[in-house]
């Protein structure tokens, strides 16, 4: 601030400099919308690589074509993503509904609702699929106050080489359904759980049930003497007695871990069936209470998760049952067995052209993209699959987003379209879709296929070459072609078909990029032109380096210049704008963005009272004019050979 001297001495006064620095920004951030395994509806995720894929959206499915492009974008080079997930109307979400009594039970009062999905910025998303009939949830009471809360714990089982196994657990302890408290299920819940999401129906002092079952109540202490218990089990297939040995002076707590080691020991009994097996060997056993007649102790037994629900072991101690686990049998006073959510569909796959454009008043669809600040490379990998005319539909929307969004968008062509004559007939189909923010690769690749025993699978090129797009930007920058012989396609075990030269020649031409497989440099980008290529079109933006460069610079010199708004409209400003405009297009040159030996022939900043004028100071408005010389690729190399005639020496 200014310094106002009142006393006689030394000042300082720090000076802005007038340095607004321009900062490139990225220029391979992938977009993706397809039908997915799971994950939430019509929200973009960001992910860093497959494990986040997966993870979010449940990884490779046979009939998502965009998984397998997601997939490919990061094995060729990609690093980060944005992904949408749409879904047929058909498609449900699996539920569960949690009760103050026992499964079944027609008298039982509604406490919980629980529904597979998540809040994503304050919002609740369902997240439909036959994934969520994996969900089983388990109540308990070991709380701190073991009379007015309790536990939920979620468990995500699925069967993996026969065997059920834990994907995911979470756990939520302390949990009330008093509304707007520390301890409130929904607050606690929606807020941290990344698998479901819950209402409260009911209200204190009621709670869900427990899971599992709840013995009787116990005395203060189970005897000083040592002892025998008798374990009975009940698997369907008839009794059967074990024998639990209680040492001498061993209080209830110390019993407890014996207890839970003798259920699973049956476990490894001969003739149990797998789930049963299953039940046992995951049972689990608490001690609630404290002793008091208030509170007293019992035994609290929850089977393993994705048991059988007809299992009933039980637990006798002096004539009395002290734990039981199953459907029935005395002492069972709560829930048996765990609740599990059901009515999970993944629905009608593909989705429908219109699913997949969306809302954009909704944002819904492709317009989901909307709440994303950046995104560069834009993929509908499912849009091939759809008849001519749907399919049309869903890429000039996307082109038109692209074009908004000043983002490049890649199309991919139809597994039917697998020949040259098929591949001319096509682009006079489609002559809609030529677009200077656009391009199409040909062939098909084929990539192995992981749930098919890596036999490969013919997909679109779409994944792949964003993927490609990223390596070279990251490697050579945007300017660089992202084609020739350092321009290979990971995880490309074949092409769907071969072109010659000729047939190559018949293409390029008309701004179709092929895919080309030559020895030692194995299978290569051979193309480099956007739908506006064509010879004959005779446009300024025929190439993707110099379109997606210029796309580069637009959107960072718009993010770079938002501080000029509202600042006084006169020289002093424009030497501003000049100064860090300049600075920004220096360093680019200084990188080899720009054709031109010097800064003057490879870009030029104008700013003055030429580009604006009075009347422009008028109406507010400034004008900035940025030119460059763009670096174009060398698609033809022609050498001339001659042969040299005999030197004749005088």
């Amino acid at each position: 601030m200014p310094v106002n001297p009142t006393f006689p001495g030394v000042y300082i006064e720090e000076v802005p400099s007038g340095v607004r620095t321009v900062v490139g920004v990225a220029t391979s951030i992938g977009a993706f919308v397809d039908g997915f395994a799971r994950g939430p509806q019509n929200v973009a995720i960001r992910v860093f690589g497959m494990a986040d894929f997966s993870r979010e959206f449940g990884g490779l499915h046979r009939d998502s074509p965009g998984s397998y492009a997601v997939r490919q974008f990061f094995e060729n080079g990609g690093s980060e993503a944005h992904v949408v997930r749409v879904a047929s109307p058909d498609a449900s979400a699996a539920t569960a509904t949690l009760t103050d009594g026992a499964v079944g039970d027609a008298g039982a009062a509604a406490m919980l609702t629980v529904t597979a999905g998540r809040q994503l910025r304050g919002q609740l998303f369902p997240d439909p699929g036959l994934w969520g009939n994996n969900l089983y949830l388990e109540i308990d009471y070991d709380c701190a106050n073991s009379e007015t809360q309790f536990n939920l714990t979620i468990s995500e089982i699925v069967e993996v080489g026969g065997r059920r196994t834990t994907a995911r657990t979470e756990t939520f302890r302390n949990l009330t359904l008093a509304v707007d408290t520390e301890h409130s299920a929904d607050e606690v819940v929606n807020n941290a759980s990344r698998l479901v999401n819950v209402t409260m129906v009911g209200s204190p002092p009621d709670r869900p049930a427990s899971s599992g079952t709840l013995g009787a109540s116990l005395p203060a202490a189970p005897g000083a003497a040592a002892a025998t218990l008798a374990l009975t089990v009940d698997a369907g297939s008839g009794a059967q007695s074990f024998q639990v040995e209680k040492p001498a002076n061993v209080g209830w707590a110390q019993l407890r871990p014996l207890l839970e080691a003798a259920i699973r020991g049956v476990a490894r009994t001969a003739g149990l069936a797998a789930a049963d097996r299953d039940a046992l060997a995951g049972a689990t056993v608490r001690l609630l209470g404290n002793g008091t007649t208030a509170t007293p102790f019992r035994f609290h037994v929850s089977p393993g998760r994705g048991g059988a629900a007809a299992l009933n072991a039980r637990l006798t101690f002096g004539g009395a049952d002290v734990a039981t686990l199953g459907l029935s049998g005395a002492g069972s006073l709560a829930n048996d067995g765990l609740y599990r959510l059901g009515g999970g569909a993944d629905g009608t796959m593909p989705v429908a052209d219109t699913t997949l454009i969306g809302d954009a008043a909704t944002k819904t669809g492709l317009y989901a993209l909307e709440d994303v600040d950046l995104f560069n490379i834009l993929c509908i990998p499912r849009a091939a699959d759809l008849s001519g005319t749907a399919m049309r539909a869903v890429y000039s929307e996307v082109i038109g987003y692209a074009e908004r969004r000043r983002a490049f968008a890649l199309i991919d062509i139809p597994a039917s379209v697998n020949d040259l004559d098929r591949a001319l007939a096509w682009l006079t189909d489609n002559e809609v879709l030529r677009h200077r923010n656009a391009a199409v690769f040909f062939p098909r690749t084929r990539v192995p296929d992981p749930l098919n025993g890596n036999r490969p699978r013919a997909i679109g090129t779409s994944g792949t070459i964003a993927g490609l797009f990223a390596r070279t930007d990251a490697a050579r920058g945007v300017w660089k072609a992202p084609a020739g012989t350092e321009a290979r396609l990971r995880n490309v075990d074949s092409l769907d078909y071969l072109l010659t030269d000729p047939q190559n020649g018949v293409l390029n031409p008309l701004g179709v990029n092929c895919l080309r497989t030559f020895p030692i440099y194995g299978t290569v980008a051979w193309g480099s032109r956007t739908l506006e290529g064509a010879d004959a079109l005779a446009s300024d933006w025929k190439y993707i380096p110099v379109r997606r460069f210029t796309l580069f610079l637009e959107e960072s010199l718009f993010r770079g210049t938002k501080w000029v708004v509202f600042e006084p409209n006169d020289e002093p400003l424009w030497a501003q704008i000049r100064l860090n405009l300049g600075a920004f297009m220096q360093s680019l040159f200084r990188q080899g963005a720009f054709q031109g030996a010097t800064p003057r022939d490879a870009y030029f900043v104008k700013c003055d009272a030429e580009t604006t004028t009075q009347d422009d100071i008028n109406r507010g408005v400034v004008n900035i004019v940025v030119g460059f010389a763009p670096l174009k690729p060398a698609e033809f190399v022609i050498i001339r050979i001659q042969q040299m005639a005999g030197q004749i020496e005088a």
